[in-house]
């Protein structure tokens, strides 16, 4: 039984070091120190989630009953709230793709963790899948809000917007 949820704590490893590459690579692309620094604290959020993931991988991996049972119950550290006032303007559409890459990433955390939620009899592990899809929509919203924001600046600046 437990290995189906040491194959969910790998995919989602995964899924995590494959979002912190993508910032890490949007950061590389940033104009401004403000926009590197930015893209930078979303890697690091990233490799938070690993470190929080790859220890539960360890804790259960050889563990008796009831320490898996302790382990799925230790809470991951709570999402950053980010000020993305230091995403500089003149790199909007570089946001904007960063930002919608962001909300697809983290859609589909939201629905893996749901997908492996439905698959495992252990409670404590739904218990644990509800927390990480909590993670990922806190990430998720803040993507979205700041999607939206930079949208209108972009329609703006393409004399989109509707006077």
């Amino acid at each position: 039984m437990l290995k189906k949820e040491l194959d969910i704590i790998k995919q989602g490893i995964l899924n995590e070091i494959e979002a912190y590459e993508f910032y890490r690579m949007a950061a590389n692309q940033a104009g401004t120190n403000e926009s590197k620094d930015a893209f930078m604290e979303l890697a690091n959020e990233e490799l938070k989630h690993v470190g929080y993931l790859e220890a539960l991988f360890d804790k259960i991996k050889s563990s008796d009953e009831d320490d898996v049972r302790l382990a799925f119950e230790a809470m991951p550290p709570s999402p950053e709230i980010y000020s993305w006032e230091k995403v500089d303007k003149e790199y909007t559409s570089l946001a904007m793709s960063v930002f919608s890459i962001g909300m697809q990433m983290e859609k589909a955390s939201i629905d893996f963790y749901e997908a492996a939620k439905t698959k495992t009899n252990i409670e404590e592990a739904k218990e644990l899948y509800d927390l990480l899809i909590k993670w990922e929509q806190v990430h998720l919203d803040q993507f979205t809000e700041q999607y939206n924001m930079y949208k209108e600046d972009w329609w703006a600046e393409q004399g989109y917007a509707p006077f």
